[in-house]
């Protein structure tokens, strides 16, 4: 393993774990108001971003070339990194919704979606990762 592309993914599995961290402290909170949503919606928006960029890093310094999150996520679950590949190819195509569409049902579907799909394949990750480190 190549030690710049093994520091690489730590840095990244930091950044990760920050934002991570701040959407599991909100995740189970009551949402209420249309600013809490947007602020459920942009934590999962970094975290995701975040989380198949650490995916691509780990991947790479496994010896994997992948370039897109889609190649990333694919190869993720090949090697067992993560075991829902279909809920994360969902996550990907609402996480692209939620950048450039903004309606009241759709943020409240989203919401409901992270808090029930998105956010436990990110805690399953964070903790697969957490003891590679």
């Amino acid at each position: 393993m190549d030690q710049l592309k093994d520091l690489r993914w730590k840095q990244r599995f930091t950044n990760f774990e920050k934002s991570y961290l701040l959407l599991d402290q909100y995740i189970d909170k009551p949402i209420e108001t249309e600013l809490e949503r947007a602020g459920i919606i942009q934590f999962f928006e970094v975290s995701f971003e975040l989380s198949w960029k650490l995916m691509k890093d780990y991947l790479e310094a496994q010896e994997f070339s992948v370039k897109s999150p889609r190649d990333t996520i694919k190869q993720a679950y090949q090697i067992g990194l993560i075991d829902n590949g279909h809920t994360w190819m969902d996550a990907l195509s609402d996480r692209n919704l939620t950048v450039h569409t903004y309606d009241e049902e759709t943020a409240e579907r989203m919401v409901k979606d992270i808090q029930d799909k998105y956010f436990p394949e990110l805690r399953k990750l964070y903790h697969s990762l957490v003891k590679e480190l």
